[in-house]
């Protein structure tokens, strides 16, 4: 069987809804669904969260974070985490949790490193997007945030879909040069559905696949492949297809003002670090 074909029977079993996620995951798709309805409120939301305690977790370590914690003032209870990063805000990291099971349903320790790699690449991209996007771009910070976690997740389904097909990720049936050429997209695209995934992230996502960077970057699309190429981790799929972002640096550097995006990167530097740390929580 050629990769191609892998790739999109991959893509078939993600849109067939047969998706079998651990119980924290479908708690934060539930979360996911609440954030849906206009009359939710904080209660209820905060009341969901508190079902789990890995989401609890990661919501009130993301709220004292320095992204949002300008006061320095520790809150420990749910409740006041969610007023204070707000439902937006929410939304991403209900996403983050849904991710990062996915990473956890690799079962070869080959493939499990492989995630964990992914998941580190996915933090970074996420945290960078969300300061980009309010210190550079312009856009939502939390759909940046949102989208930033998610842009990988075809990947990590991949990986777990991987003992199926053996050979598929060590470069046998040509799989990872088909995965870059479309097979991300195809497979993603499938998964994001799966997910109920909102058009605007989508079409970010979509357009993140594309591949065209706008200079200077302006979009929710620009945003996402600017922290992309910024990322310190790569994603593993990307380097094992051999398309890394190497000169990439370069090109940004020539488009763009290299004392603004040197500074914008300093000045955002412990904010990024603290997201990422809240996040591999």
């Amino acid at each position: 069987m050629d990769a191609k074909t892998i790739l999109s029977r991959i893509a078939e079993v993600a849109e067939s809804d047969t998706m079998a996620f651990p119980s924290t995951t479908e708690l934060a798709l539930k979360v996911q669904r609440v954030l849906d309805d206009p009359d939710c409120s904080v209660d209820q939301l905060a009341k969901l969260v508190q079902a789990d305690p890995l989401l609890a977790a990661r919501v009130v370590a993301v709220a004292n974070s320095v992204a949002y914690n300008r006061s320095g003032q520790a809150i420990s209870n749910v409740r006041s985490a969610v007023l204070r990063i707000g439902s937006k805000s929410l939304r991403g990291l209900a996403a983050a949790v849904v991710v990062r099971q996915m990473e956890s349903m690799a079962s070869n320790p080959v493939h499990r490193q492989m995630a964990m790699k992914l998941w580190e690449h996915t933090a970074h991209v996420a945290a960078l997007a969300q300061t980009i996007a309010r210190r550079f771009t312009h856009v939502d910070p939390d759909a940046a945030f949102f989208a930033g976690i998610l842009h990988e997740v075809g990947g990590f389904y991949l990986i777990a879909r991987a003992p199926e097909y053996p050979g598929l990720l060590d470069g046998e049936h040509g799989s990872l040069l088909a995965w870059d050429s479309g097979g991300a997209a195809e497979v993603g695209r499938a998964v994001l559905k799966g997910l109920g995934v909102p058009a605007t992230a989508m079409e970010a996502i979509e357009g993140m696949w594309e591949g065209y960077l706008a200079m200077p970057p302006h979009s929710l699309a620009d945003t996402l492949l600017l922290a992309d190429h910024l990322a310190p981790v790569e994603s593993p799929l990307s380097l094992l297809a051999g398309t890394g972002k190497e000169g990439t640096e370069a090109q940004i550097d020539v488009a763009l003002d290299d004392s603004t995006l040197s500074g914008l990167l300093a000045e955002s530097a412990e904010e990024v670090r603290s997201l990422i740390d809240a996040l591999r929580s």
